[in-house]
């Protein structure tokens, strides 16, 4: 369920996705309160599960994972405990950072950091490859990144909308078609 926030709880988290090292009292200043009750907020936060963790993005590229695959992923058959093991296995491999549970053709998507295209082939698919209820598998090789972001946007909920009026009917369906009088 929502938390309830406003716009100062906003501004605060705003702040907090962009930079998670800046001080409370930072971020006091930023939003305009006075640091208790900034950090009695961003507690509130935490504690309602909005911040769920505070952590550093490191530079893939600059240690040596210049490469970034999407591997998309059928098992067979799909059922509970064959997707349990498959799971389980994922949560093993260092190299993929995220696995999403999908609806549609697949069964998961893993987004996966590797070292070059024969680090991928030795330590992810060869791995995959060993799991005897994977169907297929598709890989993709990511060319370049057009947005990478964690910030999620953080505006006001829109108002709810009116209520819809029912269609009109008969000649109220077509208020606009011109009338020709008989003779």
């Amino acid at each position: 369920m929502p938390v309830e926030m406003d716009s100062t709880d906003r501004k605060i988290l705003r702040l907090l996705q962009k930079d998670a090292t800046l001080s409370t009292g930072e971020i006091a200043d930023r939003v305009g309160l006075s640091q208790s009750p900034c950090w009695r907020r961003i507690r509130r936060l935490e504690e309602a599960g909005v911040i769920s963790k505070r952590t550093a993005l490191l530079d893939a590229k600059a240690l040596g994972f210049p490469v970034l695959l999407f591997v998309e992923v059928k098992v067979r058959p799909p059922t509970p405990s064959v997707q349990e093991s498959f799971e389980e296995t994922i949560r093993r491999i260092p190299r993929i950072l995220e696995c999403y549970k999908v609806m549609g053709e697949r069964d998961y998507v893993l987004k996966v950091a590797a070292r070059s295209i024969e680090d991928y082939e030795e330590n992810v698919h060869a791995e995959l490859m060993r799991i005897p209820t994977l169907w297929n598998m598709t890989t993709t090789m990511v060319m370049s990144s057009v947005k990478a972001t964690t910030e999620l946007p953080l505006t006001p909920d829109p108002p709810p909308a009116a209520p819809r009026r029912p269609p009109p009917s008969g000649d109220e369906a077509h208020p606009y078609t011109p009338r020709i009088a008989s003779p």
